[in-house]
């Protein structure tokens, strides 16, 4: 891993996932996580102040990174419950078959490399009503935007950590063997048009 990618990548997603306008979809989408739970995608540990702790017995975080594990360390230190970390990519979930309660994914899905491998894992690992909980950018539904989220992806993939701002969420979720529950969409104020296509939403196994 680059000494970008390790050192100076981790500060600026952190800062970037931790604008408010994001904060407040973790705020409304953290909260519904029960039980068993693994995130997907950790990062630096901002959902952990949403998780409801009366709720929550466990947290997986599945983070490869090792400059974004380092990033949560005041984050999990902080936690009210267990926090185990697991450095592995999405697509390598090293947990038992229906063993989790609750999937949560927060503007990872964007950034995995086999979106179908990890989220087949992510399916695998749920118990049977189990839910997976996700709030994530991606393809705009308004033509001229959607342009530019393609003619700029390029570049942002490259800066921004393998990041794509031109996925079809819903699509994604559903080719992977997943009902929707319910979804919210929108442009998030104060976020560039280009990246700021939101879906949050929940889903369940089919």
């Amino acid at each position: 891993m680059s000494f970008y990618e390790n050192h100076v990548l981790p500060h600026l997603l952190h800062l970037s996932c931790g604008h408010k306008a994001v904060d407040r979809q973790r705020a409304a989408v953290v909260p519904g996580a029960r039980g068993r739970v693994l995130e997907v995608g950790m990062g630096s540990g901002l959902n952990l102040p949403h998780y409801d702790p009366d709720r929550v017995e466990l947290v997986w975080g599945l983070e490869p990174s090792e400059g974004m594990r380092r990033k949560a360390r005041r984050n999990v230190a902080g936690a009210p419950f267990e926090v185990r970390w697991l450095d592995l990519p999405g697509e390598e979930i090293p947990l038992e078959s229906d063993s989790v309660d609750t999937v949560v994914l927060t503007y990872t899905l964007c950034t995995i490399p086999d979106w179908h491998r990890a989220l087949e894992q992510m399916r695998r690992v749920l118990k049977p009503g189990g839910q997976l909980l996700f709030c994530e950018h991606g393809a705009a539904p308004d033509e001229a935007v959607r342009k530019w989220q393609d003619r700029v992806n390029p570049l942002w993939r490259k800066v921004a950590g393998g990041c794509n701002l031109n996925r079809a969420i819903p699509e994604l979720i559903e080719h992977a063997g997943f009902g929707l529950q319910r979804m919210e969409t929108g442009y998030l104020p104060k976020v560039p048009r280009f990246a700021g296509f939101n879906f949050r939403g929940a889903a369940v196994p089919r």
